[in-house]
């Protein structure tokens, strides 16, 4: 929601040297993107050394949270004006974000989420997607002109094994409607990092929006059905990001919303 691997007791010494030897460079890269280029050696060097140390530190180090802390700067950098990349982003953009997930996912603090689904519960925004909405669809769902997109939330009660997600709309030129989207769904635990969702009901509120988007409702239910697994390969305290039967990642931060 993988078998951990014994390794014998290494000395601090052997893990990282006293004095830290820095490889002569005769000239630095000149890409914009040099922290996260694609399988950089850079972004390879901080997963492999990382992953050493975490095997002989507590999550709370000091060496691993820095690290932890200054890449999810990064991210939450390279995600501002992307509006969660739902009408597409460019190809490099998606590739440098992919990127820095990847190392954070190899810096997971709870490589076994769904042993303490606490960790999980509660009131999550979506940040970054790769689901988009492009071309006939947008144009259908009226998302070019006078509907805009809010936030996406979901709200996880891990007592009832229930996720509700949310995802509000405000239409121009009608005294400024709002409404949202509501898909419940329920959730059962298929491995240590892994959930299966089964879709249960969904709606639209009020009844004006749901009228609006009634002709089309297939097409906009078909792109946030979440029925399907979900792979939970990221999660602290304000951050997880998950992968699903489809491919798609999710990145979403916890929200202070308790009822959205």
């Amino acid at each position: 929601m993988g078998t951990k691997l014994l390794h014998p007791n290494i000395s601090p010494s052997h893990v990282l040297p006293s004095t830290p030897t820095i490889p002569k460079l005769t000239k630095l890269p000149t890409h914009k993107h040099f922290f996260f280029t694609s399988r950089s050696s850079f972004a390879i060097k901080v997963s492999d050394q990382t992953s050493n140390l975490l095997n002989n530190q507590t999550d709370n180090s000091p060496t691993n949270y820095p690290t932890i802390t200054h890449l999810k700067t990064k991210l939450n950098q390279t995600l501002q004006g992307l509006n969660r990349g739902i009408f597409g982003i460019p190809s490099e953009k998606k590739s440098e974000i992919e990127e820095m997930v990847k190392v954070l996912e190899g810096l997971n603090p709870n490589p076994n989420p769904t042993v303490d689904l606490d960790k999980l519960g509660g009131c999550w925004k979506l940040i970054y997607s790769t689901i988009t909405i492009l071309g006939s669809k947008r144009t259908k769902l009226g998302l070019r002109d006078f509907i805009s997109l809010g936030d996406f939330l979901q709200v996880i009660d891990v007592a009832k094994g229930k996720a509700v997600n949310e995802i509000m709309f405000n239409v121009r030129g009608l005294n400024l409607l709002s409404g949202k989207l509501v898909i419940e769904a329920s959730f059962n635990i298929s491995s240590k990092s892994r959930v299966d969702i089964r879709y249960d009901t969904s709606t639209i509120v009020p009844d004006q929006l749901m009228n609006m988007f009634r002709k089309n409702y297939d097409v906009l239910l078909g792109i946030f059905n979440p029925d399907g697994w979900l792979e939970i390969t990221y999660v602290d305290e304000t951050l997880r990001i998950g992968r699903d039967d489809k491919g798609n990642i999710f990145i979403l931060e916890r929200s202070n919303q308790t009822d959205p």
